[in-house]
């Protein structure tokens, strides 16, 4: 049985947030714009994030735009798409979206500017609504090789991690209750 929504933005949106997942805000500060999630086990973590749409990139370029970005936040070492593929709307439960878009990739990043360097796998889900000038942006960070020297090298990796299809579920039950969200 699923889990209910789980009221995000403060009830403007919701979404089926995966399992064992600890609400980052009630731990330390979050910007406006976000709602985190870490997995109470894992190093895997998920981000909603709220973003000025950028006019300027046509639909299909735009999570590869958002990732690129998220690569120069994160001085990733290295950064690669591996793939970008448009969602059915008919699959969403936010028909407001003009379109909607999943990419995978992996970066190499290190965590609070360490020098051990971890491979993460980056999912992200893209819903592009420009008669809100937002791009609503979920991402999934999946560490999938985590360097001794790391201070995520204790990470439990065997508690029922968060899997594609927990993401796949959060991005199709995505939905909106309150437009005022987007001002």
């Amino acid at each position: 049985m699923r889990d209910q929504p789980r009221p995000l933005f403060g009830g403007a949106l919701s979404a089926h947030v995966p399992h064992s997942s600890t609400d980052v805000s009630d731990l330390r500060e979050i910007p406006d714009n976000q709602e985190v999630f870490a997995h109470t086990h894992t190093d895997q973590s998920l981000i909603i994030e709220l973003l000025e749409y950028p006019g300027q990139v046509a639909d299909q370029d735009a999570a590869k735009y958002h990732f690129e970005d998220i690569a120069g936040s994160n001085k990733a070492g290295s950064c690669e798409v591996m793939s970008v593929v448009c969602l059915s709307k008919a699959d969403l439960c936010l028909s407001e979206c003009s379109s909607a878009w999943m990419l995978t990739g992996t970066q190499c990043v290190s965590k609070f500017s360490e020098e051990a360097r971890n491979t993460v796998r980056l999912h992200l889900g893209l819903f592009r609504l420009p008669q809100f000038s937002t791009d609503v942006l979920i991402t999934f960070n999946d560490p999938q090789s985590i360097s001794p020297e790391s201070s995520s090298a204790s990470a439990d990796t065997h508690h029922q991690p968060w899997t594609l299809e927990d993401f796949q579920n959060l991005l199709q039950t995505l939905t909106l209750h309150n437009p005022g969200l987007f001002g």
